[in-house]
């Protein structure tokens, strides 16, 4: 295994709907933030729920710089991880105009995007964030105590999505494969545990965050 999957198989699917569809899902539940709550911990560990507010919406600034073909993962590219939100939600509507007009553009869902883990399609990297923006809306819910109105296409792509970017319920040997291609220097932390066993008749969302190592 290197560092790089390189998604032959294209797809013409167009995401966008379902993004704007996930964008729309998680405005509510970052609006109805409580001050009192951002030092809270929540199910994505690597996050309080304040670094998960400041994450999506720096999610999609990275999105609106992958539409245009810009670089998005340089040192230095994207400034948000020193930005002090004052109105996430404000932020988060903002950027999502801008991401909405980045890939207004049909030739966005052919073009190649280099990510550091994988080469795909324009169309294949949306669908990659709507599951990212949709398990995180989940994440920042269940750390609040809100309910989300999940829409069972973004769920339904999410999920698929996941499936194929991480194949195999037991990611010992995705990482153990990674860190042996690594630079040596290279500090890694698994970003996704092993899936949680769940029937296939659950909800879509259990679904989704169970495979991404979360317990629903």
């Amino acid at each position: 295994m290197t560092t790089q999957t390189v998604h032959t198989s294209g797809t013409t699917t167009d995401p966008r709907p379902q993004f704007a569809t996930a964008v729309r899902i998680a405005e509510p539940v970052i609006a109805g933030v409580r001050p009192d709550q951002l030092v809270l911990p929540s199910p994505c560990v690597e996050f309080t729920v304040k670094g998960l507010v400041d994450h999506l919406v720096f999610v999609l600034h990275r999105v609106d710089k992958l539409c245009r073909g810009d670089e998005a993962f340089a040192p230095g590219s994207l400034a948000d991880d020193v930005v002090e939100h004052t109105d996430w939600a404000a932020d988060w509507l903002a950027a999502a105009a801008d991401v909405e007009a980045a890939c207004a553009d049909d030739a966005v869902l052919e073009r190649t995007v280099v990510l550091p883990w994988a080469t795909m399609t324009g169309a294949e990297m949306l669908a990659t964030y709507v599951s990212e923006i949709t398990t995180h809306t989940w994440d920042l819910a269940t750390a609040t105590g809100q309910h989300a109105a999940w829409d069972d296409g973004v769920c339904q792509l999410s999920l698929d999505t996941m499936h194929r970017e991480l194949p195999m319920a037991d990611r010992g040997p995705i990482w153990e494969a990674f860190r042996a291609t690594a630079p040596a220097n290279l500090h890694f932390d698994a970003p996704f545990a092993n899936a949680v066993a769940i029937g296939t008749d659950a909800p879509l969302i259990d679904q989704l965050v169970a495979w991404t190592g979360r317990q629903p």
